[in-house]
């Protein structure tokens, strides 16, 4: 099996508690190497989802019967938009662990691979119930999404509104449910109040989860020049961030005419002393630009983690063909086989 490097730091030991408890079913030395491949998913999944993918699969050919490593390669999977691929591991994660807590990105998986209505029936499922207050906030955003999808926007602000919505700054959910929001708002035509919920989702965004400022912004009649675009290198510095028409003029008044044209620049060189005397023409500066505004990235639902105790699978039905095939044993090159969609 064709293993993939890993940096000398990574030790195995930076996962989870209760990941190394599951990898304790393991050879000493192949459990070590799981975990080490494991912190490399969670290393890579934001920054460099491909290569997380790769050393998932890694990890899934050395223990496919260990939970966890079902979870990080369903999150490695869902990340780089294998949906079908992330929900036949997730299901596996699940009916491994008998949690709930993976219900919300399974319905997302559903989204992304064209079935709105699946989400939306797992949105109204028992298992919701069971969700903590977080994993009910990402149920209500991935149910919202599916009705966008449906092409009912009105249904999608009245879906996402709830307590949630007036809940503390500091809730870990809560730009992203504000920022959900103001988006649906702003696709049917309140643009008043997407404009205040942006505001607040940016109030509560201090991890830069969205980009809630750049809506703003653009809400505003903003427009920001990135210095470090050579298509805007020409850019005053002092025009940024201000009205469109008073840049328009500013520029206008700036820039020279026939009249102002560069002249050459005389230079005399006496060869007897070797002494110079350059003649140089005022010439417009090269205008500076303000930093680079920030570029916000998508973080993935959950973080790759261990799941619970092991426990039969409480759903009947969770799409067609979607029974287990054993895996084989850990190391073998067999790999838990779970249809993930029709």
């Amino acid at each position: 099996m064709r293993r993939l490097p890993i940096p000398d730091d990574v030790t195995g030991r930076e996962v989870d508690p209760s990941v190394t408890q599951e990898l304790k079913s393991l050879p000493k030395t192949l459990a070590e190497d799981v975990a080490r491949n494991l912190v490399m998913v969670a290393r890579l999944l934001d920054d460099d989802p491909e290569r997380a993918y790769a050393y998932s699969r890694v990890a899934l050919r050395l223990a496919a019967r260990v939970s966890a490593v079902r979870e990080a390669a369903g999150f490695a999977s869902y990340v780089t938009e294998k949906y079908a691929e992330a929900l036949t591991e997730f299901r596996a994660a699940r009916r491994m662990s008998g949690s709930v807590e993976l219900w919300p990105v399974m319905a997302d998986c559903e989204r992304g691979l064209g079935r709105p209505e699946r989400a939306l029936a797992m949105a109204g499922a028992p298992e919701v119930r069971q969700l903590d207050r977080a994993g009910q906030v990402e149920m209500r955003l991935v149910a919202a999404g599916a009705r966008r999808d449906m092409g009912q926007p009105e249904a999608a602000v009245v879906t996402l509104q709830g307590p949630e919505l007036g809940a503390p700054s500091s809730q870990p959910w809560a730009a992203r449910l504000r920022y959900a929001y103001a988006d649906a708002l702003l696709e049917v035509g309140r643009e008043a109040e997407a404009r205040e919920w942006f505001a607040k989702a940016l109030e509560a965004d201090t991890a830069g989860a969205t980009d809630a400022s750049d809506r703003l912004a653009e809400l505003d009649g903003l427009e920001f020049v990135d210095a470090l675009d050579p298509e805007a290198e020409d850019a005053d510095p002092e025009l940024l961030g201000a009205e469109p028409d008073e840049a328009a003029r500013a520029r206008t008044d700036s820039e020279p005419g026939e009249d102002d044209a560069e002249p050459d620049v005389a230079v005399q060189r006496d060869t007897a002393d070797a002494d110079r005397t350059d003649t140089e023409a005022a010439g417009s500066a090269e205008a500076k630009g303000a930093a680079d505004p920030a570029v916000f990235l998508d973080s993935p639902f959950l973080e790759p983690g261990a799941a619970a105790a092991t426990g039969e699978d409480p759903v009947a039905d969770e799409g067609e063909g979607g029974d287990v095939q054993p895996a084989q044993d850990a190391g073998e090159s067999g790999d838990e086989a779970v249809d993930g969609g029709r």
